[in-house]
């Protein structure tokens, strides 16, 4: 167990701001999809994946506006269910809006996810478990196209 021995004659206080976790936000801002209308988010930290994750749900046709610290989705408005290659390769976690995407307009087309320097990282997984939920996958160089029920 981690132990920190803090030694000193000098009382401890203050304030500090604790940032939302990017591994907390990216699925939450994947399921806004499921909602079929307006999502509001706090405290969404403003870092790449993130701002990946929104430009993936406007090229979907979502809506996204940020104001003061709030962001709302409106993904009622969903046009396309087609993810861009270009963002999907920005980011691993992309992968995450698949199964949103399957449950909300019941298909989808992306291509391989990219973004992670430590190494291949694959879906395999992902895939697995949509085939066991029903979903007929087809892959044309790496290009998958996936149909739920």
């Amino acid at each position: 167990m981690l132990t920190y021995i803090i030694k000193g004659g000098a009382k401890l206080e203050g304030e500090c701001t604790v940032s939302g976790s990017k591994n907390a936000s990216l699925p939450i801002i994947a399921a806004s999809i499921l909602n079929g209308g307006n999502t509001k988010l706090y405290n969404v930290p403003n870092i790449h994946d993130t701002q990946m994750m929104f430009e993936i749900l406007k090229k979907l046709g979502c809506k996204v506006k940020k104001n003061n610290g709030k962001i709302i989705i409106d993904s009622d408005t969903i046009k396309s269910y087609e993810i861009p290659d270009e963002l999907m390769r920005q980011m691993r976690s992309s992968v995450i809006i698949v199964g949103a995407m399957l449950g909300r307009v019941k298909k989808v087309k992306f291509s391989y996810p990219g973004g992670c320097d430590i190494g291949a990282r694959p879906i395999d997984l992902h895939l697995k478990a949509f085939k066991e939920l029903g979903v007929e996958i087809k892959e044309e160089a790496r290009i998958y196209y996936l149909h739920g029920r």
